[in-house]
């Protein structure tokens, strides 16, 4: 076993979309070769409708796939090919935008007027660039939750692990999502395929992740260097983690335990030219896209 090493940590940085939903983006419009085939990320979470109330109206996609995931309140949700539904706590949805979709998604808080969930871009291959756009909307209660003897609890969105498959049907990059719960104190180790691109994100309570770098990959809330004190690993609440070429991810829940979501998918390595929520391979495939939208020919008939 080899632990990944961690490339990057950083802090979810705060910024608004749609008709004014504030939001925390983790990664999304920098180097897309980062997280390959992984392209945005953004936790959606407030505590007062006025934050959120306004959602994200009419807009397109095309030649990725965005994945919900709703941890509290809901989502409507209506497309340009007559799909409407609503997830609900616990609720995903895989839409794979394909050749060309517009959509809106509405989301409304709970009892308590609060509203969280996530939404990642996986990147489409030239190949599928153009395919037909679907959905896949899957309630809660039909996603695997594993709990081990020591209190680790796993949730499988997508992919395979410990056994379990996720009912959720990637079309490319075989992705993995996990929604890990770790109890306080649990030293845990996750395995990942060496040939994924790999990242966590922390979402509640503290954890030390291993580093690859350390001798054995030992964790640690603090490391000594000279007279300077270095903070590190101690990743808190909206806090990334980019991880490096292994096949094992260690972590260390902190004395409230930690969750946090493990998600990893094999890389498309492919020229990506992205304007907004368009992603193709070139400028003059963007500029089609646009074309298309001025002359009415972005949704592409359903046969």
């Amino acid at each position: 076993m080899s632990i990944r090493p961690i490339l990057e940590t950083r802090h979810a940085t705060p910024t608004m979309e749609g008709a004014g939903v504030k939001l925390h983006r983790a990664f999304g419009f920098q180097d897309p070769t980062e997280l390959d085939p992984f392209l945005l990320f953004d936790d959606f979470r407030n505590e007062h409708p006025r934050d959120f109330e306004q959602g994200f109206p009419w807009h397109p996609h095309r030649g990725i796939e965005t994945i919900t995931y709703v941890l509290s309140g809901t989502v409507d949700h209506s497309d340009s090919l007559g799909n409407q539904g609503s997830l609900g706590a616990g609720d995903v949805q895989w839409m794979t935008a394909g050749s060309g979709i517009l959509h809106q998604e509405m989301p409304h808080g709970n009892t308590a007027g609060q509203m969280h969930g996530f939404q990642l871009w996986g990147n489409l291959p030239s190949a599928l660039k153009m395919t037909a756009p679907r959905y896949q909307d899957v309630q809660g209660t039909e996603i695997p939750e594993i709990t081990d003897d020591d209190g680790t609890h796993v949730k499988v969105i997508t992919g395979e692990f410990w056994g379990k498959r996720g009912p959720v049907d990637g079309i490319a990059a075989d992705p993995q999502y996990l929604d890990i719960t770790v109890p306080a104190g649990v030293k845990k180790s996750f395995k990942i395929d060496t040939y994924r691109r790999a990242f966590a994100y922390v979402f509640e309570g503290t954890a030390a992740f291993a580093d690859a770098s350390r001798p054995s990959g030992v964790l640690l809330e603090k490391e000594v260097m000279g007279e300077e004190v270095n903070i590190r690993d101690m990743s808190g609440d909206r806090t990334l983690i980019r991880f490096g070429t292994g096949d094992e991810v260690t972590v260390q829940a902190g004395e409230n335990g930690v969750r946090f979501l493990l998600i990893s998918g094999a890389p498309i390595e492919e020229p990506v030219a992205w304007h907004g929520p368009i992603v193709m391979n070139t400028r003059a495939e963007l500029k089609q896209a646009v074309a298309d939208l001025n002359n009415g020919t972005f949704i592409k008939p359903v046969h």
